[in-house]
This record gives C-alpha cells, sequence and structure tokens, in this order.
C-alpha cells in the first residue's frame, strides 16, 4: 500500500492543496485513498468535509496524536498531509510509513533556502534508501526565470522536480468545494491537468 507523505516545515507552500489533488487523482483512478492530516490545523480534513456526496470516495484518516498508527484495511493508497515545522522525530516517525514524499516548493529565495535544510535532513534519514524524494514546483509558471532557478537548485542537491502547479484561481474554488481537477470535466481544466501528468506518473511508478 503506498503512502504519499507531502511535507515542507515552511508554511503556505501548498501542502494542502497538493495533498488534496494527489487524493483526488488517485480517488479518480478508482483506489481506495484514505488522506491523513497530521497539521493541527487540519486544513485537509475541513476539505473533506466539503467534498461532495456525489464525488468519488475519499476517507477521512483520524490519526489523534499518533503519527505511526496504521490506516484501516481495505485502503489502497494514502496521501498524508504533514504540519509546518515538522523535523526531527516527529518526521522519522512519519517517514516509517512513507513510500514517497513530496516536498512542494515555491520558487522566491526565501522559501528555497528555508527548505535546503529540510532536504538535508531528508537525505540523512535512515529511510532515505527506501524512499522516492521528489519537488513540485507551486504557484509557479514553468517558463519564468523563478523556474529555471528553483529547478537548477533542486539539481543541485541531486532530486528530480516532477513539475509545476501554476498560480490559478482554480485551485482556491476548486478547494472551497472540496473538489479537485480530477473531479472537473477534462476540458474546463485542461492546462492544469497537462501539469500533472508527469506529476502523476511519477506517483503511479
Amino acid at each position: 500500500m503506498p503512502v504519499v507523505v507531502v511535507a515542507n516545515p515552511k508554511g503556505g507552500v501548498g501542502k494542502s492543496t497538493l495533498s488534496t489533488q494527489i487524493a483526488g487523482y488517485f480517488a479518480s483512478q478508482s483506489y481506495r485513498v484514505m488522506l491523513g492530516d497530521a497539521d493541527r490545523q487540519q486544513s485537509s480534513r475541513l476539505w473533506l468535509s466539503l467534498r461532495p456526496p456525489g464525488a468519488r470516495p475519499i476517507a477521512t484518516w483520524d490519526m489523534g496524536s499518533d503519527p505511526i498508527a496504521k490506516p484501516p484495511k481495505g485502503t489502497t493508497h494514502v496521501v498524508l498531509d504533514t504540519p509546518a515545522g515538522l523535523h526531527g522525530k516527529r518526521l522519522k516517525e512519519i517517514l516509517k510509513q512513507a513510500h514517497k514524499v513530496v516536498v512542494p516548493l515555491q520558487p522566491s529565495v526565501f522559501d528555497i533556502f528555508a527548505t535546503r535544510a529540510f532536504l538535508d535532513e531528508l537525505a540523512e534519514s535512515s529511510r532515505a534508501a527506501k524512499l522516492q524524494i521528489g519537488i513540485v514546483g507551486m504557484r509557479v509558471d514553468e517558463r519564468t526565470r523563478a523556474a529555471d532557478q528553483l529547478h537548477h537548485f533542486v539539481e543541485s542537491i541531486g532530486l528530480p522536480v516532477l513539475g509545476y502547479v501554476r498560480d490559478t484561481q482554480n485551485y482556491i474554488q476548486l478547494a472551497a468545494r472540496g473538489l479537485t481537477v480530477f473531479d472537473l470535466a477534462p476540458e474546463r481544466v485542461a492546462r492544469d491537468l497537462a501539469q500533472w501528468q508527469p506529476i502523476c506518473r511519477w506517483l503511479d511508478v
């Protein structure tokens, strides 16, 4: 059962947006997916409460205070949204279950340098050799100089940039309805789905 952890200790980088969209993608493939939320703000849990009954089901993983609790039987895929400030013992506990770690990263110099220590901590983890780690550029146009800077930074530490998620009102409006780009007719979000293709391929491997 693949467990995808979405993590970056910096706040406001798009962890919940990325977590809910990944869960939505898995649901669109008819997997039995659970979305866990280890963040005190419980943004992903709130999003799930807004999800309409007619949408493809995504179950809530009520982790409580136990970050290493196992999801219920019957689950085929798990997505875990994590809190800002994640490091040390709590990070290690969460990584014990992870198969893939997706790190959302905005292309500002502040975000890049704030995330560097976290990426180093991931690399030094005892689980590092067993983990697949990838970066997703958030709120960025991949044709810009900022995207180039982000790509060069990630290349310098030997991690792949899986793709980019553009800055669009689509994600804000969909979040307010408990939906993802994978819940809409493809022609309505064609540009966004095109950006998600390489990310989804990586998730499926």
